[in-house]
């Protein structure tokens, strides 16, 4: 696993040794960054300088990525002690501890956003594990804490981009 883009293109990610984390493929990654640097989904998006969230962080690979592509903040959160000790390995080794945080908590009961997190989120992330049913929860909790700045992206790891209004939140087809 690399980082596909930006100015830590080419660097190594730690990976799981197991099964356990299902990292975003470098392919996924790269198509998924693809889109957000060239499109602004109608709504002036730009990667660049936004802030993320990557929620069932896994590795860490989406929301580092989008720091290499220019994100200017990304917290990741996943509630797994084995994911955070990738993602911490991961972003120290890529010299990112100013511009991450690492959360341990529930996706899918996050509770108001707190000042501390770095929102309101521009993208946010949602690569949970599969046929859990975890994505109508977490988006319910990112608009009931409100936790999404206005117009924000939601992205799946499967590359699928939508934006969210107030009202136009919903599910991926993984769920």
């Amino acid at each position: 696993m690399r980082i596909t883009g930006g100015n830590l293109r080419g660097r190594q990610l730690v990976a799981p040794h197991d099964e356990s984390v299902r990292p975003t493929s470098d392919r996924t990654r790269q198509a998924i960054f693809n889109m957000l640097q060239h499109k602004d989904f109608g709504i002036g998006f730009a990667l660049e300088g936004a802030a993320v969230a990557d929620l069932f962080a896994g590795t860490g690979a989406l929301g580092i990525e989008a720091i290499s592509h220019g994100a200017r903040w990304c917290l990741l959160v996943d509630d797994n002690a084995d994911s955070r000790a990738l993602q911490r390995e991961n972003v120290e080794a890529l010299g990112l501890t100013g511009a991450t945080r690492i959360w341990r908590r529930d996706a899918t009961d996050l509770g108001p956003l707190s000042p501390s997190a770095g929102g309101p989120f521009n993208l946010v992330f949602l690569d949970p594990p599969y046929r859990k049913g975890l994505i109508p929860r977490a988006l319910q909790s990112l608009k009931d804490g409100n936790w999404l700045a206005d117009h924000a992206l939601l992205g799946g790891g499967d590359g699928i981009v939508r934006t969210a209004g107030s009202t136009r939140i919903h599910s991926d087809r993984r769920t």
